[in-house]
């Protein structure tokens, strides 16, 4: 298609660190799949360089327009940009784009849960992180994801895990994957209703917050069904009360079951023994993950 008439201008989405407005040297994660637009025009930024280039725009004063709905999870627009077109030539003008952390880290993410957050199963031992930190990081320009899952713990040591100064440590993202040795505990069985899984999480959840953590809660992931078909209705019970809980406190929900579920067939083939998954299966995980993260989508 052919540019249309008027000047082209060059907006860069940025995450404003120290919200001051400003593009400083230190601040390297720009914003992707945003849709931003000046005098009416549209356009999107790209991945890694958080660029998007508004064309025929015509001569004039715009503040630049920033669509909320395509901002990733709990990003919220900084400081009003004024511009006046034409620009300069080969200009850029910097968009800041805010995260509600207060003084915690950066780009800083924090892994929590057992056995299938550490790594267990997986070729290299360390299970999704690493993965999704390389995604992340291809597709804002930087991450680091801390692994803090501990072996064969249930949601009542999550709960002394997460008041442990040692495994929240400012962290801006906190992903809580957290449930599935709950299956152990006799009444949990007996009766999902009056399993403890979601009063912990809940406490999970708050102490998130009350650090100033942003929440991402996912659903338990399946278990493989060559080994113990049945257990997975008690998981879908569990699921239906974690997606209730992410509403009421405003966690972002990651369905990790429903990521399985959407690669269809058998099921079995994503797993090194009844619960934890293999290398595609942590590769399952971290794209869901990384989807909530970036696109906020609860599913892939």
């Amino acid at each position: 298609m052919p540019t249309p008439p008027g000047t082209s201008v060059t907006l860069v989405l940025f995450y404003d660190e120290n919200a001051n407005g400003i593009a400083d040297g230190t601040e390297v994660v720009r914003v992707p799949d945003v849709e931003v637009s000046v005098g009416g025009r549209t356009a999107r930024s790209e991945k890694l360089t958080g660029q998007a280039v508004v064309t025929g725009v015509q001569n004039g004063s715009y503040t630049v327009a920033i669509r909320n709905d395509t901002l990733p999870p709990f990003y919220q627009p900084g400081a009003p940009v004024n511009i006046v077109v034409p620009l300069g030539q080969g200009s850029q003008t910097f968009v800041p784009l805010l995260l509600p952390i207060g003084r915690n880290n950066p780009n800083q993410y924090l892994a929590f849960g057992d056995s299938i957050t550490r790594g267990d199963g997986s070729t290299d031992g360390h299970g999704y992180p690493p993965r999704l930190q390389a995604k992340l990081s291809a597709h804002f320009g930087y991450a680091e994801v801390r692994n803090r899952g501990a072996d064969a713990t249930n949601s009542y040591e999550a709960v002394e895990r997460i008041n442990n100064n040692n495994n929240l440590r400012n962290d801006a993202y906190a992903l809580v994957l957290y449930g599935t040795n709950d299956w152990n505990i006799p009444e949990c069985q007996d009766r999902p209703a009056t399993c403890p899984t979601i009063g912990n999480l809940r406490l999970v959840l708050q102490r998130v917050k009350a650090s100033g953590t942003l929440p991402f809660i996912a659903t338990l992931i399946p278990t493989n069904p060559a080994v113990n078909a049945g257990r997975n209705q008690w998981v879908t019970t569990i699921n239906t009360s974690i997606k209730a809980l992410a509403q009421e406190q405003g966690a972002f929900l990651v369905d990790l079951y429903q990521a399985f579920q959407n690669q269809g067939g058998d099921l079995s083939r994503f797993f090194s023994d009844p619960v934890h998954p293999n290398d595609a299966g942590y590769d399952v995980i971290a794209n869901g993950y990384f989807e909530a993260i970036a696109h906020g989508k609860a599913a892939p």
